[in-house]
């Protein structure tokens, strides 16, 4: 399995792009989607909601359970992937590319997210 360098993980399996004019995108990494199986569901956040790092703000279910999204960071809900919502596989298929599940306005980000190399080392093994 192979991360985008560029991109910050926290430990709850999301994924956080570099902000761009203070917004970021999030999604679930392909070992989060891999873990949950066929998504089947996405219940995303809406835009103006505001979220708050490491608290839940959606959940995922798929064929095997329901699991709580977590937002990486502090900020306001700018836009919800419509395309995941009609379409959730996008979250199995492209976790990193189309299956993206919000994007933030970061207000703060925490400082424990980590790098792909202490991503990597933290799925190891898993």
């Amino acid at each position: 399995m192979s991360n985008p360098q560029q991109l910050r993980y926290s430990k709850e399996h999301e994924w956080l792009s570099v902000a761009e004019d203070g917004v970021s995108t999030v999604g679930i990494t392909e070992f989060a989607a891999n873990a949950l199986g066929d998504v089947v569901y996405a219940q995303l956040p809406e835009v103006g909601d505001t979220v708050t790092a490491g608290e839940t703000c959606g959940e995922l279910e798929s064929t095997k359970s329901v699991s709580d999204l977590y937002s990486p960071v502090t900020g306001e809900i700018v836009e919800s992937n419509q395309d995941v919502i009609d379409d959730p596989a996008l979250v199995n298929s492209a976790p990193f590319e189309g299956g993206w599940l919000f994007k933030v306005r970061v207000t703060e980000e925490p400082a424990d997210l980590l790098s792909e190399d202490e991503y990597a080392k933290l799925t190891a093994g898993n």
